[in-house]
């Protein structure tokens, strides 16, 4: 399944249509995710556009048109990653206004954060918004059950099952830095800590049957 920037990034350039008449896709986004009131692309939608990416890459969503609802949504977190949402506060930080997308990166003085998001210029782009304005990060967790694929991981393996593997890591709260489907060292090592947290696993950084059931069951957990 893509992930919230492919998804995302694949609508880059969608625009709101002048006047009376909407965007036909921007109307699709509110009907795929059960926003039924929603019927001009005159009403906000940035937050519309985040629930629809989350429910193309198969994450958890707010199931709300307010971008401050996305706070109460994922796993706070302070180093954000390419994808995680990013929510802002617009005019007042104590209003209800606010903006939401997903992070797309920091300038390179870190004043700003490069957002990608609907309902930016009236059209799905990315911009810099202060960083003063960020009221918070969040990181979306999979909507429903966790489930891998059998495959045994190790170091040099590759792929999107070893990007779920490190997902599902950061997600328990080891810290194995970027998602990037490479197996190295940084994951092994986080991989070995959680292994240490139950007796009956093999601390050996290898990611096998038993490993794979007790990190479903501690993701289930964390869920409930």
């Amino acid at each position: 399944m893509a992930n919230t920037v492919e998804v995302a990034s694949a609508e880059i350039g969608v625009r709101e249509v002048k006047g009376s008449q909407s965007n036909p896709q921007i109307i699709r986004y509110a009907e795929e995710t059960g926003f039924s009131n929603y019927k001009s692309d005159e009403s906000a939608w940035c937050s519309l556009f985040a629930n629809w990416v989350a429910h193309k890459a198969g994450l958890e969503r707010s199931n709300s048109l307010a971008a401050r609802s996305w706070l109460n949504v994922g796993i706070p977190i302070e180093n954000p990653e390419p994808g995680d949402v990013v929510v802002f506060w617009r005019e007042s930080r104590d209003s209800w206004k606010g903006h939401v997308g997903f992070f797309h990166g920091f300038s390179s003085d870190k004043s700003r954060v490069y957002c990608l998001g609907g309902n930016q210029g009236n059209q799905v782009s990315v911009t810099a918004k202060p960083i003063g304005r960020v009221l918070g990060y969040r990181r979306l967790r999979p909507d429903g059950p966790t489930t891998f694929s059998r495959k045994t991981l190790k170091r040099g393996s590759t792929g999107r099952d070893v990007v779920k593997l490190q997902d599902a890591l950061k997600q328990l709260g080891y810290n194995c830095g970027t998602s990037d489907g490479i197996f190295g060292r940084k994951t092994e090592q986080c991989l070995k800590d959680f292994q240490a947290t139950n007796p009956g696993l093999n601390i050996n950084g290898i990611f096998d049957k038993k490993s794979r059931d007790f990190m479903v069951e501690m993701l289930t957990a964390q869920m409930n």
